[in-house]
């Protein structure tokens, strides 16, 4: 697709105008998204339209047919049904964008066969408390910056993007907890209570770092830490903790490893999931690697009140 021309239509609807990168540059800044979340939906949909241009269809008559074809090919790359539900909704929510701009009269992805993915499935590596402690013992004998960050993942259940993203004015007090700020998911503001071990290790980086203004996590250069340099992070102490699996870990799997101990030791659902940021309750659960435990099973709970109200 080479450009996408003006067409004043019938009631005063106007077909969308300027290149396909226009018209994909006006949709994103449209959306409140994170820059990693913008990313991935700009690659998601020139894959589309390059997948199109290859087989010179007009991305503005394509069908759920199309879109089916498109995504069976994907599969045939072997990528998880996952990946490939992800992909498909980025095209869609372009496609939902042209609609309510009148180019377009349906989104045809919103009738395509989409993959199953189920609400209870995560393909992230999650870790045990114990793993978590190893990490941190690692990530302290790494340094205080590596001990700082690898303790806010842990501690809070931050994503590895509103980690990179803190600059050291994020950082404050309110009625007796120390607080940090920042933009989650969606362009959602947030705040966390700093856990005293988080604090003690901010301190020690702090005594490091200095107090200059900027970014929070630094590179030796004075950059902002990217989350590719936390990824790498994250693996290499993995490693040198003797965490099995560890080329398999990321950011991710401490925030995994945060619901799972968090409900675990009894914390309310609904607490996990503000702290989490999550929209949706099914997301927390999907975190929550130790939901099916039989200890947990409920009927333990109402057999011992019974207990406890008929004396035996």
């Amino acid at each position: 697709m080479g450009a996408m021309h003006v067409v004043p239509r019938q009631g005063g609807e106007v077909a969308i105008g300027g290149p396909a990168e226009q018209v994909t540059e006006a949709w994103l800044a449209n959306r409140r998204l994170s820059e990693h979340t913008r990313a991935a939906y700009r690659r998601d949909v020139r894959a589309w339209l390059a997948w199109c241009a290859q087989r010179g269809a007009d991305p503005l008559k394509t069908t759920f047919l199309d879109v089916n074809a498109y995504a069976r090919g994907l599969e045939a790359q072997g990528l998880a049904p996952a990946t490939v539900a992800r992909k498909l909704s980025g095209v869609s929510s372009w496609y939902d964008f042209l609609v309510k701009l009148r180019a377009i009269d349906g989104n045809p992805v919103g009738g395509a066969d989409r993959p199953y993915v189920s609400r209870d499935h995560s393909s992230t590596v999650g870790l045990s408390p114990e793993e978590v402690d190893a990490l941190l013992r690692a990530a302290e004998a790494a340094g205080p910056r590596h001990f700082a960050a690898l303790t806010f993942l842990a501690d809070l259940g931050l994503r590895v993007g509103e980690l990179v993203g803190l600059d050291l004015g994020d950082l404050g007090w309110e009625r007796g907890h120390r607080t940090v700020r920042f933009v989650g998911k969606g362009g959602r503001p947030r705040r966390r209570a700093l856990t005293p071990g988080a604090s003690q290790a901010l301190d020690a980086y702090l005594a490091v770092r200095g107090e200059q203004e900027g970014p929070l996590f630094v590179t030796s250069t004075g950059a902002r830490l990217d989350r590719h340099a936390v990824f790498r992070l994250v693996r290499r102490l993995a490693r040198e903790a003797g965490i099995a699996g560890a080329d398999r870990l990321s950011p991710h799997s401490l925030r995994h490893a945060f619901a799972t101990t968090a409900r675990a030791e009894g914390v309310p659902l609904e607490d996990v999931q503000d702290a989490m940021g999550h929209a949706d309750p099914r997301t927390t659960r999907r975190y929550d690697r130790d939901r099916h435990n039989l200890d947990r099973d409920p009927a333990y709970t109402i057999a011992a009140a019974r207990v406890r109200r008929t004396g035996g």
